[in-house]
């Protein structure tokens, strides 16, 4: 909240203090090489940072709002979102977007590439998912199974691009409407909609194999669910409200963290 970024060590160092936001940084993340970091921020800017340096890259200011949402479609490419309703595909060494997608009519809360880097998914305050491709003014697909703001979006690390590419690709949102919605990215057809939640779901994240998708909402509810029929295989109660859901590399554990309220990570064991 303090416009402030930090990258640490795998043993808890702090390596650099990343200084360039005036306001709260809301999204963040690596590239796939590691190599550089974007991050995203309330004072409409986003900023790529050199990772072994701690120093800005790039600054882009594209956006007419808040930036809600960053993620790279490759090691140079990264696109944005905001609630300015627009989202921008942006270039190392550019200064313009080289695509902007518009047709949300809310504010876009996420943007996630597909592992090929092919597919842009994108969820929105007006109920709705698009998916979009490179260089395409409409949307191949527009996903208007929600009745409610939908939060985020996740990818299963599935299909051409992933280490699982016998797998079918699946995208997964979640809303406001206390669901989670499997989508198939093909045909643009909701496969599940999973229904055992009571409150918002701020969170998805699919299993390092793609088996299975986590889900956590509000009142500390985490459930497991198997992404081939829809049916709940483990669930958690915790006693604060869930924002972000992250499964370990064996697929074994599941981490959980709440709010304001909530000063600790909990950890949920998924063999028992």
């Amino acid at each position: 909240m303090d416009g402030i970024a930090r990258i640490f060590s795998k043993d808890g160092t702090l390596q650099h203090t990343l200084l360039g936001h005036q306001q709260s940084i809301f999204s963040m993340k690596f590239n796939g090489s590691g190599n550089a970091l974007v991050t995203g921020s309330y004072d409409f800017s986003s900023i790529v940072w050199d990772v072994a340096t701690g120093q800005p890259k790039q600054r882009y200011e594209v956006h007419q709002g808040q930036v809600l949402d960053v993620d790279w479609k490759n090691d140079t490419t990264f696109t944005s979102c905001g609630s300015d309703k627009t989202i921008h595909v942006c270039e190392l060494g550019q200064a313009s977007p080289t695509h902007t997608f518009t047709g949300h009519k809310d504010e876009v809360n996420a943007v996630k590439w597909d592992p090929s880097g092919s597919i842009l998914a994108s969820c929105s305050d007006d109920t709705t998912v698009k998916l979009w491709a490179d260089g395409k003014k409409q949307p191949l697909f527009d996903l208007k199974d929600h009745n409610k703001e939908i939060y985020t979006i996740r990818w299963s690390p599935t299909g051409a691009g992933s280490a699982n590419a016998s797998k079918k690709l699946l995208l997964a949102s979640a809303s406001f409407d206390s669901t989670v919605k499997l989508w198939d990215p093909e045909v643009g057809k909701c496969l599940h909609s999973l229904q055992r939640h009571d409150k918002k779901v701020y969170t998805v994240a699919f299993s390092p194999d793609g088996d299975y998708v986590a889900s956590g909402s509000l009142g500390g509810q985490l459930y497991v669910w198997s992404v081939k029929d829809g049916t709940i295989v483990k669930s958690f109660r915790g006693e604060c409200d869930i924002f972000e859901v992250a499964w370990d590399s064996t697929g074994s554990k599941l981490a959980c963290c709440g709010g304001l309220a909530a000063n600790d990570v909990t950890i949920v064991d998924f063999r028992v």
